[in-house]
């Protein structure tokens, strides 16, 4: 059984066509790479998968029923970094994530964001407010908020983007080990590096053959 399948996916606005009869499948473990120029729809196919937008035709599978984002268990097992992450500016690294480990009543939530902590590099920084971080470490803040949680399925918009050359070489080996637990993994990226260590396909979009 695949993990997502999407057919005929299509996304107008107005008179322009953003994606037209889109179809691609995704299976557990497996990570495909969306990539093209700004504006190919890139992140227009991952609003839509995600539910955030609506396609104008087409339809988006989740183990082969119907993706309803309302649905509980699709919110379970869909973890998605989209936009920028809408953060608590009162509220520490660490109790931002906590507050998503029980939210989403994780086991051992003490443990589980200790070790996402320590996984994303932000030990030192637990106890820091939002505000005070660096770009790069808001970055893996949000990535953090995927890992403290449940997860079948990442849908992620650029995850490179803030990083520096070693964090990009840290989430490609991040990415790499959630295929090797069963997770599926979508994301566009303007990153040549990561695409080519991660995904297993990769769908170009738009006119221009070459990753940009």
């Amino acid at each position: 059984m695949s993990l997502l399948r999407v057919s005929g996916l299509s996304r107008t606005y107005g008179e322009h066509a953003v994606l037209d009869g889109l179809d691609l499948t995704l299976e557990p473990g497996q990570a495909i790479a969306l990539t093209g120029a700004n504006g190919s729809g890139k992140s227009t196919l991952l609003r839509c998968v995600a539910g955030v937008d609506e396609p104008t035709n087409g339809e988006v599978l989740l183990d082969e029923k119907a993706y309803d984002e309302r649905s509980a268990q699709v919110r379970w097992d869909v973890a998605t970094l989209l936009d920028d992450l809408d953060l608590f500016p009162d509220l520490a690294v660490v109790e931002h994530l906590d507050l998503l480990a029980h939210a989403h009543r994780v086991e051992d939530p003490t443990g589980t964001v200790d070790s996402v902590l320590e996984e994303v590099g932000l030990t030192d920084q637990a106890s820091q407010l939002p505000g005070s971080l660096s770009s790069g470490q808001r970055q893996r803040l949000a990535l953090a908020s995927l890992l403290v949680r449940p997860r079948r399925l990442l849908l992620l918009d650029e995850p490179e983007q803030r990083l520096d050359a070693e964090g990009v070489g840290w989430l490609a080996g991040l990415l790499a080990r959630e295929k090797e637990a069963g997770v599926g993994i979508l994301f566009a990226s303007h990153h040549p590096a990561v695409v080519e260590a991660v995904a297993d396909e990769v769908v170009r979009l738009g006119s221009s053959p070459d990753i940009a």
